[in-house]
């Protein structure tokens, strides 16, 4: 099948088989090593990516149903050599160990912040806990997540994602940060 989707704001155009995965084709075809394989069930979260707007396990869709999509990884973030404000909030809180689980969870959040810009402690710990991070850094995941939320509301430059109500959203039920 041929397909049609925006990377990172790039317009790519390409054949794939009907049964390949999002994930596979991001990192195989596109060169997009920041989305992660983490389990390949959509459990850990590792591999979440914005799919029109909205925080999506890229192992859990087929590169066929994003199809005239607007996909937004990791790399996408950063501009002009500045890291978003979420990625800086997550490298300056040290929410990260061995660093695996962290772009899953910096999608995650930004998918988070914007349905909830002002979370508490308890509101993160909900909206990421379909993101697993096996080092347990959790803490300072929670702590950072606060931080990039302060840093939004203070009026950075830094854009995020548009947000489609009608987007698919992460399946939150299942693990992850408590």
């Amino acid at each position: 099948m041929r397909i049609t989707v925006t990377v990172d704001g790039t317009a790519y155009t390409d054949d794939v088989e009907p049964r390949l995965l999002l994930v596979h084709y991001l990192r195989d075809r596109l060169g997009k090593v920041g989305t992660v394989i983490g389990c390949d069930t959509g459990n850990c979260g590792a591999c979440t990516v914005h799919l029109n707007g909205h925080s999506v396990k890229s192992c859990s869709v087929l590169a066929v149903q994003a199809d005239g999509g607007d996909i937004l990884t990791v790399e996408g973030l950063s501009r002009n050599g500045k890291l978003h404000p979420v990625q800086q909030a997550f490298r300056d809180n040290h929410a990260l160990q061995c660093g695996y689980c962290t772009p899953g969870m910096i999608m995650q959040t930004l998918d988070l912040l914007a349905e909830e810009p002002d979370p508490d402690e308890r509101t993160v710990r909900l909206g990421l806990e379909g993101n697993l991070c096996r080092c347990t850094g959790y803490q300072n995941i929670v702590s950072a997540v606060q931080d990039a939320a302060q840093r939004l509301r203070g009026g950075s430059t830094a854009e995020t994602p548009a947000t489609d109500a009608n987007a698919p959203k992460t399946d939150t039920a299942q693990g992850g940060v408590r």
